[in-house]
């Protein structure tokens, strides 16, 4: 894998178990965000691509639901396999085209490795239900089916991860896979892809399509041949997707964003919550639809949770992941870090106060990077753009309360509804929290970072359309229910007409 990584300058798709290159294709440049050195170069493949793609994976389709379920696991057991073996490896490259440092990079393969191994589980498990039936002589039971040809539409800012919690449900369900990976992490999905097919996965199940959201995206979504989509992204997207889909009648799994809150009650222990908060506001540069964007703190604790921040933040050195000191590394690309900036201007103009931070770094080491110093808000007033909508930056915004009923509402308050969490020693606060808050994820004396595989992933209202990513949830995205009757009385038995 690392030879072809090193020796192959320009990706080509993978259809059909093949390394296809579309023809007059054009080339966008992989760029590491911490250096700005060109790293490789990945094709925007036309829509044809995916219809070769569709065809592939039908036919595969085909021979691959017959395949006995703990047979198809047998392949997620070599995957998990291979990728333990090349952790290291992995997370090298994955922090250069994605710029998470190497920890967290180790952190997102380790999921990886986890679902591949989770999921083969299922393929001994799969369970539908048997009932009694309301007549004699005859057996009732539901199975669970495959629905056939799945796409799925992965983000840059966890390339592996979101991919494996989607593609291993689906395979190991009897479905195939094609896959738009984000044009920005392509080396993630050449990785999988070769070692999928190390691991004797059969030609057509899985399928690599390079391109951008509005071409080989849109294609995924039209092409009728693919049933279902699973997509993770912004939510201007998302409901694009789902209004085409509904169009189509296409099952469709969104996961769409967050607008997360750390609630400090004023019996918590600051330490530990300052640390979850650095944790979950910080890592991945702020880049995660989980990450830290709100702190909603007791008024009785402000001024000591603002100081043990800033206190905190001086130690927090920033650069490029593969350096073993550096905790926070660069942000995406020139157009996130925009973004970010066009934030702090927006927070200042509505009356915030910048207590750190609020810029780009641009200097020295960081010179040919997209680096941005962590920042932090203060005096935000529930209703301000920077406490409502998604920066996907390192930029938090501290919100004051009086009790726990106002935390509750003032979390409550936002469009999405992905994860939260609440730093306090009280038990009764505990579950008050954990029934009000309207979140899918809540987290107790913990930041709102850091999901299990084997939990589902996923939120309310904006967030996304009620189906969830991991655990066993994410095989109902990928499945049908069939209910079957066997009535071995002899007898025409009409349900309801003939109970007695």
């Amino acid at each position: 894998m690392d030879t072809l990584l090193i020796h192959h300058k320009k990706l080509a798709n993978y259809i059909n178990g093949e390394w296809v290159t579309p023809d007059d294709v054009v080339y966008t440049p992989v760029l590491n965000p911490a250096t700005g050195e060109n790293i490789k170069e990945v094709p925007l493949s036309p829509r044809e691509a995916v219809s070769e793609a569709a065809k592939a994976a039908k036919e595969a389709q085909k021979q691959w639901a017959l395949v006995p379920a703990p047979q198809r696991a047998e392949i997620l057991y070599k995957v998990g396999d291979l990728l333990k073996a090349r952790k290291e490896q992995l997370a090298t490259i994955l922090t250069m085209e994605n710029g998470k440092v190497l920890e967290e990079a180790r952190g997102e393969v380790q999921e990886a490795i986890d679902m591949a191994f989770y999921m083969a589980g299922e393929g001994r498990r799969l369970f539908g239900q048997t009932t009694p039936s309301e007549l004699k002589n005859k057996f009732a039971m539901s199975v669970r089916a495959p629905v056939g040809v799945v796409g799925i539409i992965t983000p840059w800012n966890f390339p592996i991860a979101i991919a494996t919690w989607k593609s291993f449900p689906a395979i190991v369900a009897g479905n195939t896979v094609i896959w738009k990976p984000a044009t920005e992490t392509p080396l993630m999905a050449y990785a999988l892809a070769t070692i999928f097919e190390e691991a004797g996965l059969p030609k057509g199940v899985l399928n690599v399509v390079f391109g951008s959201g509005s071409t080989i995206g849109d294609e995924m979504v039209e092409n009728d041949e693919i049933r279902v989509i699973s997509f993770t992204g912004s939510n201007e997207v998302g409901r694009e997707i789902a209004s085409k889909c509904g169009h189509k009648l296409k099952k469709v799994s969104l996961e769409m964003g967050g607008k997360n809150a750390v609630i400090v009650m004023d019996d918590a222990d600051i330490n530990l919550a300052v640390d979850g908060i650095i944790w979950s506001a910080f890592g991945t540069s702020g880049q995660r639809c989980t990450a830290c964007s709100r702190v909603i703190v007791h008024e009785k604790v402000k001024k000591k949770l603002e100081q043990g921040l800033l206190k905190a933040m001086k130690n927090i050195r920033i650069g490029n992941g593969l350096d073993h000191n550096v905790k926070v590394g660069p942000i995406i690309n020139n157009t996130s870090l925009e973004k970010i900036k066009g934030y702090i201007e927006i927070g200042v103009q509505e009356g915030a106060q910048l207590l750190t931070g609020g810029s780009v770094l641009d200097e020295g080491e960081y010179a040919s990077g997209n680096f941005f110093v962590p920042t932090v808000f203060t005096n935000v007033k529930p209703n301000m753009r920077i406490a409502q909508e998604e920066i996907f930056g390192p930029v938090i915004s501290i919100i004051s309360v009086k009790n726990l009923d106002e935390a509750i509402q003032v979390n409550n308050s936002v469009s999405f509804g992905l994860s939260s969490s609440i730093f306090t020693r009280d038990v009764n606060k505990v579950f008050a929290a954990q029934r009000d808050l309207d979140t899918g994820i809540i987290y107790v004396n913990a930041g709102t970072t850091g999901a299990e595989i084997h939990l589902p992933f996923g939120g309310t209202k904006a967030t996304g359309n009620g189906h969830r990513d991991s655990g066993i949830a994410a095989l109902d995205v990928f499945t049908e229910w069939k209910s079957i009757y066997i009535d071995f009385s002899g007898n025409l038995q009409r349900a309801q007409i003939d109970v007695d």
